[in-house]
């Protein structure tokens, strides 16, 4: 079963991610920022994995620590799952639409932690979320799933819709990048035969 259970705990959050990369899209939601519950749920959703997330953080200075941490435990979840990567097709790409946004995602499990990053916001909030904070999401998960990331926000007026655009387009990746190749089921995607 590709599953996995890590708890994160440090002065400033407390986190206890549990995931199912084979699920149904399920979702049990309590970081502590609304927004951030919102855009894990389109993760699950749309990545078809089940996901609980509880997140105790220092939401009272900010949302910056939390949202950088769930990321950083779910990278590290991610990458307990997956174990050596036997099986899985490693790369995935997603572009997702709403109304007048489009963003693209593109993901490769290589191993090696890179981000690329290009959303060019419209505002600096989603209501009493601070945009800024996605990047902080991502580059925390990508530095602990070990996987090279580009996010692009290809356009778009409304900040909502850029961001979940990038987070639909993320789950929709990780479903292609997880999903068991079934022409090479025992093979590791490389010609290096290890990630």
């Amino acid at each position: 079963m590709r599953q996995a259970d890590v708890t994160r705990n440090t002065s400033e959050t407390k986190i206890h991610i549990v995931l199912n990369l084979d699920g149904t899209g399920q979702a049990k939601l309590a970081s502590g920022v609304p927004f951030l519950d919102h855009m894990l749920d389109q993760i699950a959703r749309h990545g078809m994995i089940d996901l609980q997330v509880v997140a105790k953080g220092d939401t009272h200075i900010d949302d910056h620590h939390t949202v950088e941490d769930v990321g950083i435990a779910l990278g590290q979840a991610i990458a307990k799952a997956v174990g050596d990567k036997t099986g899985i097709s490693r790369y995935g790409s997603a572009y997702v639409p709403l109304d007048e946004t489009l963003s693209r995602v593109v993901i490769d499990f290589s191993g090696r932690p890179g981000l690329e990053f290009n959303v060019p916001f419209t505002r600096a909030r989603v209501g009493d979320f601070d945009v800024d904070l996605s990047i902080e999401f991502f580059r925390g998960f990508v530095n602990h799933a070990g996987v090279t990331l580009h996010i692009d926000n290809l356009r778009g007026v409304n900040a909502h819709h850029q961001i979940e655009t990038v987070f639909k387009a993320f789950g929709r990746a990780l479903r292609m990048a997880i999903a068991i190749d079934p022409r090479a089921p025992s093979l590791v995607p490389s010609t290096k035969g290890s990630l």
